[in-house]
């Protein structure tokens, strides 16, 4: 049996404060807590390892790069047993960026970013279409997006 994962106050400041910059060296981030960078590299270490940190990313702004459009798709199933296939098709499809079963109208909710309008039909058309299992989707475009954020986890 594995042993329970003793997550802290520290873990979860650490946690926090990454959120924020993910990019903040360990020896700053120990001088913010009052820890040495060494603490802060075995608790991160910890983290990775129990599967509660997952890699580091940078955030990217997709529209300096000429990818103009964001849709989300409500997926409807033939059944709903068909989520682990259909879900294995959708992964092979780069322009999806997220994947999420839901309750609900819809058995599935994609995110799809694509570089201009005609890239997004061939998704929809010629792509989510011909997946075997998928008996229709209904597509909404975004406009904007207010805000994108994560959440602060409680300390």
């Amino acid at each position: 049996m594995a042993a329970k994962l003793n997550i802290d106050k520290l873990d979860l400041q650490i946690i926090n404060e990454m959120l924020g910059n993910a990019e903040v060296s360990y020896a700053e981030l120990g001088k913010k807590l009052f820890v040495s960078g060494g603490t802060i590299h075995v608790r991160i270490k910890k983290l990775e390892e129990a599967g509660i940190v997952q890699g580091k990313k940078i955030k990217v702004n997709l529209k300096k790069l000429g990818y103009d459009i964001t849709a989300f798709v409500g997926i409807f199933l033939e059944k709903s047993s068909l989520y682990d296939t259909v879900a294995k098709d959708l992964k092979k499809i780069s322009q999806i960026v997220r994947l999420n079963y839901t309750t609900g109208n819809y058995s599935m909710f994609i995110e799809i970013v694509c570089k201009d309008i005609n890239e997004l039909r061939t998704v929809l058309h010629d792509e989510l279409q011909n997946i075997k299992g998928i008996e229709r989707t209904e597509t909404f475009i975004s406009l904007d997006e207010g805000f994108n954020r994560n959440i602060q986890v409680a300390s």
